[in-house]
């Protein structure tokens, strides 16, 4: 089935303010500062990375902006670039809007964190690890190598098309060639992993946040594959190899400066920094609360059965559940003289069955239905018009399910315009910094959480919280409350 993709769903961008970080003592305003940009103008490399960063922005949601995280993260990168091999080097650090895991870097000195990691990162030197492995990516010459390996692989690619053709042999030759790139990548990022580590620890910081870190982003991986929460392939371990044997290699990086303890982990100053922020969707996005979607600038809801998993993406909304079957949700805008029958006649749905097109009403709002098959599958199609959008819902299951009728029913009932009052009572999902009161205990705490889902299990990882691992009275941990 081919579908446009809307645009009433798409992030909205923040503007542009990276912050430039040098000195770590002090972070005082100059009338001619000098810049990632400054420094490197005529750097070709730099000059990609810079065409590059709007798309960046665009992939990741925009920059977040907050001036006490700022500052916490300028602290970090500042005491790095002191301790480098090139303490002249300067970079250009943005915070991403995206509630991804990932940090990454481009040649020229730009270098990115998301929120989503500055969440569960739980100490400075958890932080200072990641972003010295990313800046270790910049002093290695990473991607200029990167670059040449990708244009032997391009050039391999038209070499190999010439002489063999398309056929299966020409396919092989370019996954071998493709699997070569991919090993060049993990070579490079366990020298990062190296730099990263020596340049944190040279820098005062506990060496093994590292491994700890590597850990801990491990296991909200597979947290997130369970609960089909947010995009995998933008995380930092899509992109970043992670194993068992990694770990153990940063483990032994780390021994070169002491026994475990050695080294600061600076976990009051960046939880002082992360606290109130932002955790999960944006308003623009719409939010997840367990089996409903709500989005309070378009000002709609709906919902999916028990065993469904919705997934908030910005092309689509879409939800996976038992059975193969899969819900997909979007918008278009649609001039108000075309009718809803008419609208699923012209041409978007492959496989329609026009005698199943009918006039419906959803919840008091105009609507039609409709069923198509393509490909051993069968669809339930409704689309429900809204103020100025007319919203799409796709319930998709293979040819001989009986669920697919009791499961679209069930969700297109669900749709509903939101009241002004449940507008105004829906917020945001923000990180609070809470001190551990006498009484209280793992299980309480997570108690306290509010719009998400297995609370225990997210409290744990939120604050690195081994099984079994307890907390004592005073300290400081994470919890998600919504506002």
């Amino acid at each position: 089935m081919r579908i446009a993709i809307s645009a009433a769903l798409s992030i909205m961008l923040a503007g542009c303010q990276g912050i430039d970080f040098g000195d770590s003592s002090s972070f005082r305003p100059s009338s001619s500062p000098v810049t990632v940009d400054t420094v490197s103008r005529n750097d070709r490399l730099a000059g990609i990375a810079r065409e590059q960063h709007p798309r960046i922005l665009a992939t990741y949601g925009g920059e977040y902006s907050d001036q006490k995280l700022e500052r916490a993260v300028a602290k970090i990168v500042g005491d790095l670039i002191a301790a480098s091999d090139d303490p002249t080097q300067t970079y250009r650090v943005t915070i991403l809007n995206s509630p991804n895991i990932n940090a990454f870097a481009l040649p020229g000195g730009y270098l990115y964190v998301t929120r989503g990691l500055l969440a569960l990162a739980n100490d400075s030197a958890e932080l200072a690890t990641v972003i010295a492995h990313e800046m270790g990516h910049v002093t290695a010459n990473h991607g200029i190598q990167r670059q040449q390996k990708e244009a032997e692989e391009v050039l391999a690619a038209e070499v190999v098309n010439d002489v063999l053709g398309g056929g299966a042999n020409a396919q092989v030759a370019l996954v071998r060639g493709k699997l070569r790139l991919a090993q060049f990548s993990r070579n490079q990022e366990l020298e990062a992993d190296a730099i990263g580590i020596r340049v944190a620890g040279n820098a005062g910081y506990d060496p093994y946040a590292a491994a700890r870190f590597l850990q801990s982003m491990a296991t909200y991986s597979e947290f997130r594959t369970v609960s089909g929460a947010g995009d995998a392939s933008l995380d930092f371990l899509a992109s970043h190899p992670n194993a068992p044997q990694r770990i153990e290699l940063a483990q032994r990086h780390a021994r070169q400066f002491g026994p475990p303890g050695t080294g600061e982990r600076g976990r009051e100053a960046l939880l002082a920094g992360i606290d109130g922020l932002l955790f999960g969707d944006t308003p623009e996005e719409g939010y997840v609360r367990g089996r409903t979607f709500l989005h309070p600038k378009l000002g709609i809801a709906f919902s999916v059965p028990d065993g469904f998993v919705i997934d908030n993406s910005a092309a689509a909304v879409t939800a996976a559940g038992p059975g193969d079957m899969a819900v997909r949700f979007d918008g278009v805008t649609l001039d108000r003289r075309i009718g809803l029958t008419d609208y699923l006649r012209s041409g978007w749905v492959q496989g329609l069955d026009p005698g199943s097109i009918r006039a419906a009403s959803v919840n008091g709002n105009d609507a039609a239905r409709a069923r198509a098959s393509a490909d051993g599958w069968q669809f339930d199609i409704a689309v429900v018009r809204a103020g100025s959008q007319v919203y799409r819902l796709l319930t998709a299951a293979p040819m001989n399910s009986p669920s697919l009728s009791p499961v679209a029913n069930s969700v297109v009932d669900s749709f509903r315009v939101l009241s002004r009052s449940e507008l105004d009572a829906l917020q945001p999902l923000r990180i609070r910094v809470v001190t551990v009161r006498p009484g209280e205990n793992v299980a309480s705490l997570a108690a306290r959480m509010s719009g998400v889902d297995r609370k225990l299990e997210l409290f744990r990882l939120l604050n690195g919280l081994a099984p079994g691992a307890s907390v004592s009275v005073g300290d400081k941990v994470k919890i998600v409350t919504e506002g």
